[in-house]
């Protein structure tokens, strides 16, 4: 679990199943590489998996803002990326989290859709020297690796 420093309410915690829970003080979310799901049922998902998000959504809880994004394709397509940021009460962001989903791969199949590299190029753009990856258990540069091989991979 990663409790958030200015708020003791506020939690961002990985559950047994690779989702991210995000709870502040009356509502709480679910992150997983697809979708996001409230507390109260709403779903947040890309318009090709039947949702209506076509790029982003963003909510606050608390302290915690959570952007979720559409940055292209992944493998299957749909992959959404969240940014997390813990917030102070003067606007200062006291901790930056990023979690890639579905983009992330141990290892690039030999068909790559185009736009799965740009996907991971702008999650790269996200990532900033104190901003701590969620989920798959990769450092960052993993992820450049990554996007190295799919570019490899696509354009041979």
């Amino acid at each position: 679990m990663v409790k958030c420093q200015s708020s003791e309410v506020s939690s961002i915690s990985e559950n047994g199943e690779g989702h991210l829970v995000v709870q502040g003080d009356e509502r709480s979310l679910t992150i997983t590489p697809y979708e996001v799901v409230l507390d109260d049922g709403t779903t947040v998902a890309h318009e090709s998996r039947g949702g209506s998000l076509s790029s982003v959504w963003v909510t606050q809880l608390d302290r915690i803002t959570v952007e979720v994004m559409h940055l292209g394709d992944g493998p299957a397509g749909g992959e959404l990326v969240a940014s997390l940021s813990v917030v102070e009460d003067d606007g200062s962001i006291v901790a930056s989290y990023v979690t890639v989903g579905a983009l992330w791969t141990a290892d690039a199949p030999g068909d790559v859709p185009p736009s799965w590299p740009v996907a991971v190029d702008l999650a790269l753009g996200l990532i900033g020297p104190e901003t701590q990856l969620l989920g798959p258990d990769i450092e960052k540069d993993d992820l450049e690796t990554l996007h190295q091989r799919l570019l490899g991979a696509l354009h041979g």
